[in-house]
């Protein structure tokens, strides 16, 4: 959990443009401290995670997207009508946790949003003033990629 969370202080960082050094000085900590954050070597306290989600401009759950379901050992009891934690049915915590992509993005193009290039190419496309001139442009990238049904680029 500590290491998902750091990696999205990380990733929410690098969209934003900021330096470490930037970052810590937001919230009052070192450079240092927002690096041992975001390799998951030191745990992020509630309040600080709020601070740095404002400094950051986005809410606390932000880090927490895309986590996976966690794991928690089974109890030793068979029934499955025992009440299990918050006065729950333990049926009510099974299966699979609902997959929350972002919009627009499958589950398989997560890791891109984490690359150096695609953090190049988001902050070189948002510095176009023009807006008709970045649309233009993205028209321009997705002609020279590959082809797709018209079905799916056509909404008429």
């Amino acid at each position: 959990m500590d290491t998902h969370i750091g990696k999205r202080i990380r990733l929410r960082r690098m969209l934003l443009g900021l330096s470490q050094e930037k970052l810590g000085e937001a919230v009052g900590i070192t450079f240092q401290q927002i690096q041992k954050y975001e390799r998951g070597t030191n745990r992020v306290g509630a309040s600080r995670l709020y601070q740095i989600a404002s400094a950051l401009d986005v809410p606390v759950s932000f880090f927490f997207d895309d986590q996976e379901k966690p794991s928690f050992p089974q109890r030793a009891d068979t029934h499955s009508s025992h009440y299990f934690g918050l006065a729950e049915r333990k049926t009510l915590f099974e299966g699979a946790a609902p997959s929350r992509p972002l919009p627009g993005f499958a589950q398989d193009d997560m890791p891109l949003l984490s690359r150096k290039e695609t953090l190049e190419l988001i902050r070189a496309y948002y510095s176009i003033p023009d807006a008709t001139v970045r649309k233009h442009m993205l028209d321009l990238i997705r002609s020279m990629g590959p082809a797709k049904d018209k079905k799916e680029t056509d909404p008429s």
